[in-house]
């Protein structure tokens, strides 16, 4: 059970020492963690989907699952669908299986996994079109016993039972007393709010937390978006947001009591790419961050960096660099290169990084459990 807080730790949330040249753009002067291993799920050939992106992982009776959003050549193409892959061992990956067909009343994109051991559930961003052109959504989920054979999608539901009208982070993740806490980019337009359920599943019974979004310049959409989280040695909940005011910096806001309230998020100063990045514990508690921290839109390299206690973040790590990113080999609606909203999974001895290399080649790095320098 998580303990409280005392009063001058409930003001703060982290810090990041200054550990990245940003006159060093392909390593930010960091080295490889010691032991990572970087595997590809697929690469698109002349026939394929040339657009991934989105790629979440989750373990599953024994095997690890892939999932992404994939279309033939634009972001949120018409064509879009989310597909899944799975390994017994993180190394090989299995021909891709299609979650989703194509919708013409809209799209349907990858939004991550969860599971109770014995049923896995695949959540799904339902994005209806609109005749005014917003955009805005809701979740739906399926469930599977086998990972093979899926019931159809209904609505992730609040307490009351009515759907929960958002669409959910892919980053879900547990407390140690089982407490699930994501958040959901909720009607009208996409305003982000914390979520956490006691349903084993992840399913049912959604609770909406407190938080108190700061000025937006944008009517449709909070200025915190994306968020991920991770838990500070005095127990407090750290979420960390994406800026989409440009500071290239992030955001954090602060839970005391099991993401029921959050404080107001403020801008920490350390740099960020303004896009997805990924939180949370290592099995002995240390908190990580896997992002691009490089103070502008560049997304590589992609570095991990830890706190032991989660206060002050004080080593870094590349994941993927610069130098060995390969070309980007198909043009689309917003491709770049580099390597794009990374997520994370621990599984057996290793944290799994997985990520869309040039939002086309679905890939993962293995780190690990003990991160050190080579």
């Amino acid at each position: 059970m998580l303990t409280q807080q005392t009063n001058s730790t409930r003001r703060t949330s982290f810090s990041v020492l200054p550990l990245y040249d940003l006159q060093e753009p392909n390593t930010l002067g960091l080295e490889y963690a010691e032991g990572l291993e970087t595997f590809t799920i697929f690469s698109p050939g002349e026939h394929d989907n040339k657009y991934n992106h989105g790629v979440v992982l989750f373990p599953f009776k024994g095997k690890l699952y892939a999932q992404w959003q994939s279309s033939s050549v634009d972001e949120d193409g018409e064509d879009t669908q989310i597909y899944y892959s799975i390994s017994e061992d993180g190394e090989k990956w299995a021909q891709p299986i299609a979650l989703t067909e194509p919708w013409d009343k809209g799209i349907r994109t990858s939004g991550g996994w969860w599971s109770n051991g014995s049923t896995l559930v695949a959540f799904i961003g339902v994005w209806p079109n609109f005749h005014d052109g917003s955009k805005q959504g809701h979740t739906e989920y399926m469930t599977s016993i086998d990972g093979l054979t899926w019931q159809a999608p209904r609505h992730v539901s609040h307490d009351n039972g009515e759907p929960v009208m958002g669409i959910i982070e892919q980053d879900l993740r547990s407390l140690p007393d089982g407490r699930i806490i994501t958040a959901f980019h909720m009607q009208p337009g996409l305003k982000v709010k914390p979520y956490y359920t006691d349903d084993p599943l992840g399913i049912t019974n959604w609770k909406a937390g407190e938080m108190p979004l700061l000025p937006s310049n944008n009517p449709q959409m909070s200025r915190e978006i994306e968020p991920s989280w991770f838990y500070r040695k005095d127990s407090a909940i750290v979420m960390v947001f994406r800026d989409q005011h440009s500071t290239y910096k992030k955001l954090a806001s602060i839970s005391h009591d099991r993401g029921k309230t959050w404080t107001t998020p403020v801008i920490i100063d350390t740099p960020d790419s303004r896009a997805k990045q990924s939180a949370g514990n290592l099995p002995d508690g240390t908190a990580f961050l896997v992002d691009n921290p490089t103070g502008s839109k560049q997304r590589y390299p992609l570095v991990i960096t830890l706190s032991e206690g989660g206060f002050l973040f004080n080593k870094a790590f590349l994941i993927r660099s610069g130098n060995n990113l390969q070309a980007l080999r198909y043009e689309g609606k917003y491709k770049r290169v580099g390597y794009s909203y990374p997520k994370s999974i621990i599984w057996g001895e290793f944290l799994y990084v997985s990520y869309a290399t040039n939002k086309e080649d679905v890939e993962i790095t293995r780190i690990p459990l003990q991160i050190r320098e080579k």
